[in-house]
This record gives structure tokens, sequence and C-alpha cells, in this order.
């Protein structure tokens, strides 16, 4: 049963390392900040989660495991929170997306300038 706990403990924890290599790659290539943020969603919720779960399946059911639980919901909803906000605090900043290597034009340019949206 030890051996099946660690197997389990070392694959959650091998795999979140990847996820989060992946998202940091993708947070240093990806092209526009709205890109990069879904990059850094995968670290955090996908990445640390299944790092921290490796470290629950490890460590057993102590008090070491409920901590680990509360820092798991912690992220569970800071980190969607946190990037919504930061994609809304970018729109209203007038940082445009890019789509097919193209920057959009936003609604809030058209509306400064008066002119119909060019979507």
């Amino acid at each position: 049963m030890a051996l099946l706990a660690d197997i389990a403990s070392w694959a959650c924890l091998i795999a979140g390392s990847l996820f989060a290599f992946i998202g940091a790659v993708g947070i240093i290539r990806l092209p526009d900040v709205f890109t990069r943020m879904h990059g850094a969603g995968i670290v955090d919720t996908l990445g640390m989660g299944l790092i921290l779960a490796g470290l629950m399946i490890h460590e057993g059911f102590t008090m070491v495991t409920v901590k680990l639980v509360l820092i798991v919901v912690f992220i569970f909803f800071a980190s969607p929170t946190t990037t919504h906000a930061l994609a809304r605090a970018a729109l209203n900043g007038g940082v445009k997306p890019v789509v097919d290597g193209k920057k959009t034009p936003s609604a809030k340019t058209s509306e400064r300038t008066g002119g119909p949206s060019k979507t």
C-alpha cells in the first residue's frame, strides 16, 4: 500500500512540475498579456494543484494535509479572480488583444473616436 501511495505521489508531483514548466514557458513565449495570463493560470491551478495533491498523498492524513487542503481551496478561488481582475484592468487600460497576429480594435477606442467598432 505504501508503494502505491509513493507512486501516486510522485506521479502527481512530476505531472504538476511539468504543467508548471509548460506554463512558465507560456508566460515567456506567448504574444500578448491575455494569452500570458492563460499560461499563468495553468501554473496556478493545475500545476500547483497537482503538486499539492502529491504532497497530500505523500504526507497521509495529518494536520499538514489539512493545511495543504486550505491552500488548494484558496488558490482555487483566488487565481481565477485575480486573472479576471488583471484582464479587466488591461482592457480598461487600453491593451488590445492579438488575434491571428494582428491587434484588434477595442470597443473603448472606437467610443473615444466616435466611430463604429471595426470588428
